[in-house]
């Protein structure tokens, strides 16, 4: 029996494990030097700054939209040339809101409505009588000795209107100021873009800026007409003289079509002194408008206007936005320091 179980110990062979196997064995086995957990993480961690304050927030009201910066136009001589660029002021850079504009020029008219209405005895300043029922005759007032012809009443001849106008009516129109403000300053800034005065049928030149703004020497075109025909000892025609200096400004295009437009008003208005209707030209705002209406004033279309009468009806007239608007360069600086 012994040889036998020597025999089977030599047939079945003994499993040896893995070198790596037993070398991580052993190191498992081995106890391991760790550091404590908190100095290990002073150690990873870098040195925490100290926390900031907090800034509060900003209130909504509080907060303002910046304007837009504006745009600069050219500055022309008498003679059409550009002699250079300025800036624009800051409230040419407001938003356009036409639907303020049109509120603005409606209620300016409406206040501007005078009542009107008939007399209180209109249509009914007659002798008349009704011989009462049973005579086979309609219940109408008749004249004294008219033959039975009707009067007063609203469907006789020359009686009174069945339903008219009222004077006590009120027509006029509240707006608010800063809305009326506000309109104003959008009028103004849709006057410098070519894209709305274009659109709204004025004829300018591609490369002019807008608004026209031109020398002082505009200023003083009065004086110098003057001047010029008393050498030649003849009367000035100073409309004629003014129109030469607009078309050296490239604006004959548009004097044009203001001339051409005048046409003949349709209903009873002809017979109540406003016969003819004439397109709206140019706006001039300058400084001294006396002397500028004499040299302008007979142009058609035309309106002249000190920078600080200047209104919603005149820069967008019947509400329209865009009216093509020639400044002065004193004017422009006035209305700047506005």
């Amino acid at each position: 029996m012994a040889d036998v179980t020597a025999k089977d110990e030599k047939k079945t062979p003994v499993k040896k494990a893995p070198a790596k196997k037993v070398a991580e064995k052993a190191d498992s086995a081995a106890p391991k030097k760790t550091a404590p957990a908190k100095a290990k993480v002073q150690a990873e961690a870098p040195a925490a700054k100290p926390a900031e304050p907090k800034k509060p927030a900003p209130k909504k009201h509080a907060a303002k939209k910046m304007a837009q910066p504006t745009g600069s136009v050219n500055v022309y001589s008498l003679d059409g040339k550009v002699e250079k660029s300025i800036q624009l002021p800051q409230v040419f850079s407001t938003q356009f809101r036409p639907d303020m504009i049109r509120r603005a020029v409606k209620s300016a008219r409406a206040n501007r409505r005078q009542p009107y209405g008939p007399a209180p005895r209109a249509g009914m300043r007659h002798s008349v009588s009704w011989p009462g029922k049973g005579r086979g005759m309609a219940r109408t007032p008749r004249l004294l000795h008219g033959g039975g012809k009707g009067a007063e009443v609203p469907n006789t001849p020359g009686g009174r209107r069945a339903h008219p106008p009222r004077p006590e009516k009120d027509w006029t129109e509240k707006i608010n100021r800063k809305e009326k403000r506000m309109a104003l300053h959008s009028a103004l800034s849709a006057v410098g873009k070519s894209d709305i005065v274009r659109a709204r049928g004025h004829r300018i030149p591609d490369a002019m800026t807008v608004p026209l703004v031109v020398s002082d020497d505009f200023e003083s075109l009065f004086d110098k007409i003057t001047s010029d025909y008393k050498k030649e000892n003849q009367r000035p025609a100073y409309t004629k003289e003014a129109t030469k200096v607009l078309e050296a400004l490239g604006l004959a295009n548009e004097l044009t079509r203001a001339k051409d437009g005048i046409h003949q008003r349709a209903g009873r208005g002809k017979t109540r002194g406003r016969r003819l209707k004439k397109p709206s030209s140019i706006l001039f705002v300058v400084n001294d408008p006396v002397k500028a209406r004499k040299c302008l004033g007979n142009i058609p279309g035309v309106d002249i206007v000190a920078p600080t009468r200047l209104n919603v009806e005149l820069l967008a007239p019947g509400g329209d936005a865009g009216r093509l608007t020639v400044f002065t360069e004193k004017a422009l600086q006035i209305l700047g320091g506005e």
